[in-house]
């Protein structure tokens, strides 16, 4: 999970899953399934997305940002609610270059 440049306990909040349960995929022990899956590819897209706008190390401190646009809950957070498509529209104005 070193790969996505964030650390395991993120990937755990964002997922739903325990840190322990990351760690096992992490170390190909266990594989995520239904949501936890569902999630953790949610993540990698979005990460993916934004090491395109900002450098990799910004990518962690965007993530644990209270943002407005999601009534000041941290994307991460949002991410474990199910708010993927909230998340990614405001990544795609990151994108667009399209915030001031």
């Amino acid at each position: 999970m070193r790969e996505l440049g964030i650390p395991t306990a993120d990937i755990a909040t964002a997922t739903g899953a325990g840190r322990s349960t990351v760690t096992a995929w992490a170390r190909a022990d266990r594989r995520p399934g239904g949501t936890y899956r569902a999630r953790l590819l949610e993540l990698v897209a979005l990460i993916d997305r934004l090491v395109k706008v900002m450098t990799p190390a910004h990518v962690p401190v965007w993530l644990h940002k209270p943002l407005p646009a999601l009534g000041d809950e941290r994307p991460l957070d949002a991410l474990a609610g199910g708010r993927y498509r909230q998340v990614s529209r405001l990544v795609a104005e990151l994108e667009n270059d399209s915030f001031s």
